[in-house]
């Protein structure tokens, strides 16, 4: 997977225009990053760009999917790139700190549920919860 911004765009055949590339920044420099935060960081960088343009930004990215979105529950939405990796998160229950977890063992063994009802899976989501050091 290219890491250049503007050629991620490229190979997802989309444009590559100002608030995407800087849209693409902002999730690679805040991973696990909410829209508003997105939103900030994109203010920041381009100055007039319409909150709906953000949202309309991360909605093409994710279904162009270089960008994943996850929701941990009680949580709003948060992005980071999509790597193609199929990692998981662990979530703080008490300050909603994130981190990234690689797949447990070997090749992705939770890519083979138990039953697939028919379905083709490519990606599964697992979200531990539990207690971050700085609240403990």
């Amino acid at each position: 997977m290219p890491t250049d911004h503007a050629e991620l765009l490229r190979a997802a055949d989309l444009r590559v225009t100002a608030p995407r590339l800087a849209v693409l920044a902002e999730v690679a420099a805040q991973p696990h990053a909410t829209a508003d935060d997105v939103r900030r960081g994109v203010h920041e960088r381009l100055g007039t760009v319409s909150t709906q343009a953000v949202y309309d930004v991360l909605h093409a990215l994710t279904d162009a999917r270089l960008l994943r979105r996850i929701e941990p529950e009680g949580s709003p939405g948060r992005y980071e790139l999509n790597r193609g990796d199929n990692h998981h998160h662990v979530v703080c229950r008490s300050c909603g700190d994130i981190g990234d977890v690689p797949c447990a063992v070997g090749h992705a063994p939770c890519l083979t549920p138990s039953t697939d009802h028919g379905f083709t899976v490519d990606t599964a989501e697992v979200l531990y919860w539990g207690t971050c050091p700085t609240c403990r």
